[in-house]
């Protein structure tokens, strides 16, 4: 496989699945079960499943933010606060 189909596969992969693999990367080198040829690129792709795993964290938190500002900013254009609207009921109308 070429690098460019690594970097596209790595790409495709779920944070889940990047996390998996980089494990399995982790128990190779540390278990001594990795050889010197196999080594770099071993660690080639580790770096790019962290990468990849900081880009999708990275989206995740402007999803987040944009989640939460949309809400908000809908609960103080759309609508009364809670007590604004009890106050108003309880209000004699003349």
């Amino acid at each position: 496989m070429s690098e460019q189909e690594d970097n596209q596969v790595t790409h495709h992969m779920s944070y889940t699945q990047a996390v998996e693999r980089l494990d399995k990367i982790l128990e190779r080198i540390e278990g001594g079960e990795a050889d010197i040829d196999e080594l770099s690129g071993l660690v080639d792709e580790a770096a790019q499943l962290l990468e990849l795993c900081r880009e999708k964290i990275a989206h995740a938190e402007m999803q987040v933010k944009t989640v939460t500002q949309r809400l908000e900013t809908e609960h103080t254009v759309g609508g009364e606060e809670e007590g604004d609207s009890e106050e108003k009921t309880s209000e004699v109308p003349f």
